[in-house]
């Protein structure tokens, strides 16, 4: 009998591998009439009409072999469908999954990817194959993190939505807008439950912002240190459009004793050290969080939050590492005294040894950085005029200037593109010329209003958060007449 998904009422469908085998003197493609009948058969209409996606068909060509790719909801569906090779030869039927499903599930034979079965979540496989189809670099496919690659950071000021890097720790939720509210409560004069609805029905505004993932960069430290191997590309830049955090934090008012504004997402599970099942929380300051510019926001480039970036709703916070841009809200809670969860205390943490003793300090605001987007690393280039272009930016300030070295030479500062921006990054060039054949290195370094600079080198802490060291590109300029 076929499963039904639980969510959508609807069948569930399988992936099956059928080969099929003849006798080279009953070949049906040897008989025009039968080979265009097999045909008609294995038509995608045809074939739909009888509960089969036919994903793709092979022959080896000389062996009499056939092989198909069909998605069913059973078993008996596809040798009720293929009996008509049956009756030219063997037919065997495998149950089958894809790469992405496998990887998801940690192995060949390991089961489906384990989920919070409290919250609807989103199928893992589907999740992840929609990472590599839109070109995204996949770290992990569950929970799925994946970065944009760098020479996808070319071009426009936002990034594409389907391009945007993605970070999660846990399975993405797959949350019903109809039924979904917002609660905030805690220290409040009133509490309150807000439908999507009711908060496109509240003052909006509209801002361009750049999240970065607090580990940019982590697999460049020296010694390694664990967590998803980032290169550079866990940054991405978006408009976003909500709710300005102010607006609800008024309508609920805060008590005297409120401190904290507690964002609670969707998103959890089982994390090692604390007990029980653990939401993805994180919490601001009530000072910063009114200041901050802090916004609730649905739509991203002008489309509905994709749900994995949060959708219906999450916090969008400018200048701060995205760890504090909660994804799939469903609580603010004010409290009053600081917030002690898991991925407030116990990660995100700048953790190091000073002196013979573990130094901490909160992950906060994004550190200044530049970027080379152009030239690619390891392009061949020619020799003469050369333009080297890439974007910056900085959660303190805006970016003041960005200097370019072309091969060991001295720092050029180049030109900015545009007008500064507070919250996103800077697009910036120089032209320059490279002439001597051979390999060149290139560097960027970006500094801000603030007067912070990128360090020459790596600032290794034990969970590599907040490497923004200068970046170097290598590049190989040709002879001439090449």
């Amino acid at each position: 009998m076929a499963a039904v998904d639980a969510r959508t009422g609807g069948m569930s469908m399988g992936l099956f591998v059928v080969r099929h085998q003849h006798d080279p003197e009953r070949c049906p493609a040897g008989d025009p009439d039968l080979g265009a009948a097999l045909l008609n058969h294995l038509s995608r209409p045809t074939a739909k009409r009888q509960g089969i996606q036919v994903k793709g068909e092979a022959v080896v060509q000389g062996e009499h072999t056939l092989y198909l790719i069909l998605e069913a909801g059973e078993e008996d569906g596809v040798r009720r469908f293929l009996e008509p090779f049956a009756m030219a030869g063997s037919v065997d039927v495998y149950p089958a999954s894809t790469c992405a499903r496998v990887v998801a599930s940690g192995g060949c034979a390991a089961a489906p990817p384990a989920v919070d079965g409290e919250v609807a979540s989103m199928d893992a496989e589907e999740a992840c194959q929609r990472a590599i189809e839109a070109g995204l670099v996949v770290h992990r496919a569950h929970p799925l993190n994946c970065e944009t690659s760098i020479p996808a950071l070319l071009g426009g000021v936002v990034m594409p939505n389907a391009h945007f890097y993605v970070r999660n720790h846990f399975q993405i939720p797959d949350l019903d807008p109809e039924g979904w509210r917002l609660r905030v409560t805690g220290l409040v004069e009133r509490e309150l439950s807000l439908s999507l609805r009711d908060l496109h029905n509240l003052p909006t505004q509209t801002v361009v912002v750049t999240l970065e993932c607090a580990g940019n960069g982590r697999a460049l430290l020296d010694p390694p240190v664990e967590g998803e191997r980032w290169g550079l590309g866990a940054v991405s830049t978006a408009e976003w459009t909500g709710v300005p955090l102010v607006e609800v934090l008024d309508r609920a008012g805060a008590t005297a004793g409120a401190t904290e504004v507690l964002f609670r997402g969707a998103d959890g599970g089982e994390v090692e050290g604390r007990p029980g099942s653990t939401r993805f929380e994180r919490s601001l300051t009530l000072d910063i969080a009114r200041d901050a510019e802090v916004l609730l926001a649905y739509t991203m480039n002008g489309e509905a939050l994709p749900v994995q970036h949060g959708y219906p709703l999450r916090a969008i916070v400018p200048g701060w590492y995205a760890v504090a841009s909660v994804k799939w809200l469903t609580d603010l809670e004010l409290i009053g005294i600081p917030f002690r969860g898991h991925y407030q205390t116990d990660k995100y943490l700048y953790e190091r040894e000073e002196g013979g003793r573990v130094v901490t300090e909160p992950v906060t605001l994004q550190r200044v950085r530049a970027l080379i987007t152009e030239p690619r690393a390891d392009e061949e280039v020619g020799p003469g005029e050369l333009a080297i272009r890439g974007v910056a930016w900085s959660g303190t300030a805006p970016v003041a200037r960005v200097e370019a070295s072309v091969a060991g030479g001295p720092w050029l500062e180049a030109r900015l593109v545009g007008d500064r921006h507070r919250h996103s990054w800077q697009w910036w060039e120089l032209i320059t010329r490279l002439d001597c054949p051979g390999p060149a290195t290139l560097r960027a370094r970006a500094t801000d209003l603030a007067g912070r600079i990128q360090p020459e080198g790596q600032e290794w802490n034990r969970h590599g958060y907040g490497n923004n060291a200068v970046h170097g590109v290598d590049v190989v300029v040709r002879k001439e007449g090449r």
